[in-house]
């Protein structure tokens, strides 16, 4: 019996030896071409010098939050076109900062990097912000119509419904002493604008802002995510355990909730002949009733995953990035009361006595529109993309980068680089004058970021941008106050860490 049991040890044994060596082998391995892929990536940024590097820290020590931007604009000055950025010891990215490089990098296909795009999938899935490869593809395909020009009209009177809200607001708030946070009621109505446009909502969120669990979950959700990322705890792993961890799970529930009843509900009248006769008449389709209709060329169309997904992801990118294209917009124009004025006389020239603004109108705001742009230079919401190189690449110049490197392209920057714009801290909207645009760079102007990866929804901001400023002049005339200047700080959009005040003059 011994002999029988010793005969059936010794392969056991023998089999786990070897599984045992195996493992050890390709532990070796991954450690081996881990180290080589790494001695790769290091020999390839000796050709990008930088900043001198701590050994533990890296960067992370030389730079404060509120003054990140310009630091990363005074090393571009320093090391042209891109330099290496150490998150710690082992981290680096290469910040791009010329429109040449940024032009390589992103007319290519390599998927998003940063970690942020991470901490947004619990609220916002992995619809057209995060997505890569032919998933992307199949869903940017598939949304195009919804931003197609006859959409786009339809949204006109809805923008300006929601920023006549807000104008009342601040006729009540106006007095000669203090002045007016903006940045907190522009985000509300641009909130309301796109809940009205994504799934015909009516919340009143500006004038009963907690009236709704949905309007409540989607302010928790952006201020737990920009608290995060200020506390520099992007890879905290036991931030779900935390309060703050557990109110942002809870809120992102709340929200997804929210848009899935709404998805139950519209799915069942499409069910029904007589009511998506009725939804295909509507005066204007929203978001939804969009990506409800639509079909791949297979017939098949978005899961309820997919679906939440996209209205989601369209909820975050109208909302917060906008607001602060328009907030960061209403600082440059009481900044320039040459500019507020010249604005103003266009929009009351096309105007007139109305009080409200058309699709034709929009186009008309030539001088507006330059404005428009100049300020998004300036201040563009979204400071920077990031990618995750998925083959080497190599830049006009002769040099270049290894598969996997992260590269982070630094929109602010570019928009400041003093090899590409003339005095790039002035404010001059004639820099975006016809004749001064086709001698500019493709890719020295980037807010929408450029490539097949630009923002989808361009369109869509641009209009609600000038729908808000032109009723804007049309009623108040715009005055910074002195006392209370705005600080940058990138976060998830570009913010200021105490707000936008400004003084409001009402126009009689």
């Amino acid at each position: 019996m011994a002999s029988l049991l010793d005969n059936i040890t010794r392969p056991s044994a023998a089999v786990l030896q070897l599984s045992v060596l195996f493992g050890i082998i390709f532990v070796l391995l991954k450690v081996l071409q881990l180290y080589w892929e790494r001695k790769k990536l290091i020999k390839a940024l000796e050709a990008f010098p930088g900043p001198p590097k701590h050994w533990l820290y890296g960067h992370n020590h030389l730079i404060k939050s509120e003054s990140f931007l310009h630091q990363i604009v005074a090393w571009g000055q320093e090391y042209p076109y891109a330099f290496p950025r150490w998150f710690g010891p082992t981290l680096p990215s290469i910040i791009i900062h010329h429109p040449e490089y940024a032009k390589t990098i992103l007319g290519r296909a390599d998927p998003k990097a940063s970690a942020v795009y991470k901490l947004l999938v619990p609220w916002i899935g992995k619809g057209l912000l995060v997505l890569d490869g032919s998933k992307w593809f199949q869903h940017r395909k598939m949304l195009t119509p919804a931003f197609h020009y006859d959409v786009l009209k339809s949204y006109v009177t809805l923008m300006s419904d929601s920023v006549k809200v807000m104008l009342d607001k601040w006729d009540k708030k106006i007095t000669e002493r203090r002045s007016v946070e903006l940045f907190q009621d522009v985000s509300l109505m641009t909130l309301d604008t796109i809940m009205k446009s994504a799934f015909s909502f009516n919340s009143n969120c500006q004038t009963q802002s907690d009236s709704h669990y949905y309007i409540r979950a989607i302010f928790d959700v952006t201020y737990l995510l920009s608290n995060r990322i200020r506390n520099l705890s992007l890879t905290d792993v036991f931030y779900d355990f935390t309060c703050n961890g557990c109110a942002f799970q809870n809120a992102c529930k709340l929200a997804r909730t929210h848009t899935d009843q709404v998805i139950k509900e519209r799915k069942m009248l499409l069910s029904n002949q007589k009511e998506l006769e009725k939804i295909q008449k509507k005066r204007h389709l929203d978001f939804l009733d969009i990506l409800l209709c639509s079909k791949d060329e297979n017939g098949v169309g978005l899961s309820d995953e997919d679906l939440r997904a996209e209205v989601d992801t369209f909820m975050f990118e109208g909302h917060d990035t906008v607001a602060s294209a328009l907030s960061w917009l209403f600082y440059c124009m009481s900044l320039h009361p040459e500019h507020q004025q010249r604005c103003r006389e266009e929009v009351q020239g096309i105007l007139g006595h109305r009080d409200t603004i058309e699709w034709e109108d929009l186009g008309k705001l030539t001088y507006t529109t330059m404005c428009i742009k100049e300020s998004l230079r300036l201040f563009p919401p979204v400071t920077s993309v990031s990618r995750e190189l998925s083959k080497p690449i190599t830049f006009p110049d002769g040099r270049s980068l290894p598969a996997g490197c992260q590269v982070g392209v630094n929109i602010f920057a570019i928009h400041r680089n003093r090899d590409v714009w003339e005095n790039p801290e002035i404010y001059d909207p004639l820099r975006f004058s016809p004749e001064n645009s086709a001698q500019r760079h493709s890719h020295a102007f980037l807010p929408f970021s450029a490539g097949s990866r630009n923002c989808i929804g361009l369109q869509f901001a641009m209009n609600e941008i000038k729908v808000a400023l032109a009723l804007t002049l049309q009623r108040f005339e715009l005055c910074p106050d002195p006392s209370k200047l705005p600080i940058m700080i990138s976060q998830i959009i570009l913010r200021s860490s105490n707000g936008i005040h400004l003084h409001l003059k009402k126009i009689f």
